[in-house]
């Protein structure tokens, strides 16, 4: 049986997760449902060893490095944070939240861990899980959007009950969410830091996919700034409207498709033009003899 030491910490985490139970540890025979006023918000000490992760962990990469910093501090300080739990039986746990913690306690070499210990059921711990995600401070906007889209398709919730969930407007809820509806060239520059959340909100603005490709691209080579690029925008957009009253004839649906498909491939604007009798051309613009070898080397030229 573990050992258990209750401090008085006050609610912490569990404020967070509104919890209204708490298991009671010290009866050795009875596992009570039912808390005591007492025990609400106390910390267990419990075996690493009897704990499992949580399945419905919606982030499945840790950076190593920062794994083992986090490691030394916690054989230096102890660890500071709790992680979150719930209990499956006398000697066998899962957890909600704090898997880098989790892991980092391992990698220190602790054999117990402090734990909140929480009741929840299987939609209660998926939503758990992405609201402690999304508290992540270190989170790009990307993760961000998919753990909202987790949210909102899992959970069942609606973009404003998501919003009192993680305690933001709607607006900042659906921008978002906007995110994940940029091709995915854009979206992996976003995940990987290249492109910021001002960046990604004016690209929103385009329609073209093709466009937006090619204007990250462009950001991204030339180091623009969030208002550069704003600018940028509206100069595209203004462009656009003079060039309305001559309108190309429309390209089929396959065409479309393979002009987006290969605009993905090389990140950069491609436009696929078709002639009399089935003949076209194929443009590749490049902003610069090292973006024009990025896109010979993509071609194995």
């Amino acid at each position: 049986m573990s050992t258990e030491k209750r401090n008085a910490l006050g609610r912490g985490l569990s404020a967070l997760l509104n919890d209204s139970e708490n298991v009671h540890p010290n009866n050795k025979h009875n596992v009570s449902t039912e808390p005591e006023v007492n025990d609400l918000g106390s910390v267990n000490e419990i075996k690493l060893s009897e704990i499992e992760v949580n399945p419905f962990q919606p982030r499945t990469d840790f950076d190593q490095e920062a794994l083992s910093e986090l490691a030394d501090s916690i054989k230096l300080q102890g660890l500071i944070q709790p992680i979150t739990v719930r209990r499956l039986n006398a000697h066998s746990y899962q957890l909600i939240s704090g898997e880098r913690r989790f892991r980092a306690s391992k990698l220190a070499g602790l054999t117990q861990i402090p734990a909140y210990i929480r009741t929840a059921n299987d939609q209660q711990m998926l939503e758990m899980a992405l609201i402690e995600n999304i508290q992540r401070e270190n989170l790009n906007a990307i993760e961000v959007a998919l753990s909202f889209q987790r949210m909102i398709e899992e959970c069942s919730l609606k973009q404003e009950e998501l919003g009192e969930r993680v305690s933001k407007n709607r607006s900042t809820v659906t921008n978002y969410l906007r995110l994940l509806k940029l091709p995915p060239a854009v979206q992996a520059s976003i995940r990987d830091g290249q492109l910021s959340m001002g960046h990604a909100k004016a690209l929103i603005t385009m329609d073209d996919p093709a466009k937006q490709i090619y204007l990250h691209q462009h950001i991204i080579q030339q180091g623009l700034s969030v208002r550069k690029t704003e600018e940028l925008v509206r100069d595209m957009q203004r462009s656009s409207v003079k060039k309305e009253g001559k309108q190309p004839e429309p390209i089929s649906f396959q065409i479309q498709k393979i002009q987006d498909d290969l605009a993905s491939k090389f990140s950069s604007r491609v436009k696929i033009k078709i002639a009399n009798q089935g003949k076209g051309s194929i443009e590749i613009p490049f902003l610069s003899e090292d973006d024009l070898s990025r896109i010979l080397e993509i071609m194995d030229w």
